[in-house]
């Protein structure tokens, strides 16, 4: 508690000159006995105790050189690497320790963008099930395109995700559309990236053929960046969860999956075949 100056002068006159014990003085002047000890000198400084060492204390500076190389690495890898260094207390220990100390990712700011007319399309894959052929059975897999500012989609069912595929795809997704757009924009699948070193990109050379033929530009996301292809990624995802299979005389598959009809408006249905 503090007190004004007139109040403390007046605590030192009535304890030293006029011999008013502590609690006398408390008392009328109002205020608590600690605040009268204080004033007069009789109050002793909280005395706080060390800090009692902790068994990860000769270990900090190893775990601040390895959370810093490798932010997201478990508590338990770390229990194991500290034990062949001497460390002896339990993975609690640690755990709560390195909760403290870890360091937290930066939050990656996103600038939501509207591509113009005709600019952008965005191809993505989706693994649709599987089918039964003489000697076994093989993987099927959904090509989608998406043009990015009309959401206008285009899909077929591929066995193969090999460039010779892709080419095929790209060509009948381009006539369904009467033209394409000037920037193909993919992921880092193998059929479109033979090498990849940071922003250093060598493209598959068949596509690299096919885009000059048609004037496009090829864009990729970065890695583990779906994000960037989210039209793409968010037709393959609802393709795969409404994908219905029906076995006919002439084993053609059917698909149902969702379209939109332009820029942010309704979707529907719509139905494609092999």
């Amino acid at each position: 508690m503090t007190v004004s100056k007139d109040i403390e002068v007046e605590i030192r006159r009535l304890h030293f000159a006029e011999h008013w014990p502590v609690g006398t003085v408390a008392s009328q002047l109002g205020v608590h006995e600690d605040v009268v000890r204080r004033v007069i000198g009789l109050l002793k400084p909280r005395c706080r105790g060390q800090p009692r060492k902790k068994l990860v204390d000769p270990f900090r500076d190893f775990i601040a050189e390895t959370l810093e190389r490798y932010p997201k690495l478990r508590s338990t890898r770390l229990y194991d690497m500290l034990q062949e260094r001497g460390y002896t207390g339990s993975v609690r220990t640690l755990r709560t320790y390195v909760a403290t100390v870890r360091p937290r990712p930066r939050r990656e700011a996103f600038l939501r963008t509207e591509p113009l007319i005709g600019e952008q399309g965005q191809i993505d894959w989706a693994h649709a099930g599987e089918l039964y052929v003489p000697g076994g059975k093989r993987r099927v897999w959904l090509f989608v395109m998406v043009l990015a500012w009309s959401r206008a989609m285009w899909g077929e069912f591929v066995f193969e995700l090999t460039a010779a595929s892709l080419r095929r795809s790209l060509v009948r997704a381009m006539s369904f559309f009467g033209g394409s757009p000037r920037q193909w924009l993919f992921d880092n699948a193998k059929a479109v990236v033979v090498e990849r070193h940071g922003d250093a990109v060598r493209f598959h050379p068949q596509l690299l053929d096919l885009a000059g033929v048609n004037c496009a530009q090829l864009q990729l996301c970065a890695p583990r960046k779906p994000h960037q292809k989210a039209y793409a990624s968010y037709c393959t995802s609802s393709a795969r969860c409404a994908t219905t299979w029906s076995i006919c005389s002439r084993r053609t598959f059917h698909l149902c999956f969702l379209g939109a009809s332009g820029p942010g408006g309704s979707y529907k249905y719509s139905f494609l075949s092999l």
